[in-house]
């Protein structure tokens, strides 16, 4: 029964994050969300999943206290069977003019704190024999896009992290796999300039952008009993666009 697995999930608060964790509410896994600050949506959800539903604040991005912060997990909520790593930042922007204080926040938060998350949190996984990771990568780590170059570069290491970790952890019954979402109708897309965000609607074969619930079905199927024989691998959700 899902009521027994425990997922964490970074970035949990908005965006693709609240939509991941009320699917995986709604299949009846107990979720840990992790985020800076609450949100209007997830104190909804917590009220609404007041037993399967909990939250720690944390700074991701402070990667020195990712240990402890792991070993509270681990002590407070007990072993964890899944970790959707989905908490990210992304500046819009040319590289020659971003200031390096920017480049370095994308990087720490967006790949060195998801290593060093499942770092400490395979190991209570592999005294199980059993667990999954969820990597949230994005289409632009294979297309790129005028703009976007650290984020793309930090998703592409993402991306490079999954496929040599699953081969790591495979014979520990633990899949690693990628989700990579297109543009979604997110706050983080929002911050796109111009009129971006239609002309990627406008390319998309759907003539649409995928909804977060959509690409969070998909970490959910990543977590299932039906995705056993699934690692190392990346699904795109992402209205076509890369067809």
């Amino acid at each position: 029964m899902n009521s027994t697995k425990l997922v964490v999930v970074s970035g949990a608060s908005q965006g693709l994050g609240l939509a991941i964790s009320e699917s995986l509410l709604k299949h009846g896994y107990r979720v840990l969300g992790l985020s800076r600050q609450h949100s209007d949506g997830f104190i909804e959800l917590a009220n609404h999943y007041p037993q399967q539903l909990d939250w720690l604040q944390c700074d991701l991005a402070d990667l020195d206290k990712i240990p402890q912060l792991c070993r509270d997990i681990v002590k407070q909520f007990g072993r964890p069977y899944a970790l959707v790593n989905n908490a990210a930042i992304g500046h819009d922007g040319v590289l020659a003019t971003m200031h390096d204080s920017q480049i370095e926040q994308v990087m720490r938060l967006n790949i060195q704190s998801p290593i060093m998350m499942t770092k400490y949190l395979v190991r209570p996984m592999l005294l199980n024999q059993l667990g999954r990771v969820v990597n949230i990568s994005s289409i632009i780590a294979t297309t790129g896009f005028n703009g976007l170059s650290v984020y793309a570069a930090s998703k592409a290491a993402l991306q490079g992290f999954t496929g040599s970790l699953a081969r790591e952890l495979g014979k520990a019954n633990i899949t690693v796999n990628c989700v990579a979402p297109g543009f979604l109708e997110t706050q983080m897309t929002e911050k796109l300039e111009g009129d971006k965000l239609e002309k990627i609607r406008r390319r998309t074969p759907l003539k649409s952008l995928a909804s977060p619930q959509q690409a969070a079905s998909a970490v959910c199927y990543l977590l299932s009993l039906e995705a056993s024989a699934v690692t190392g691998t990346t699904i795109t959700v992402d209205a076509g666009s890369t067809a």
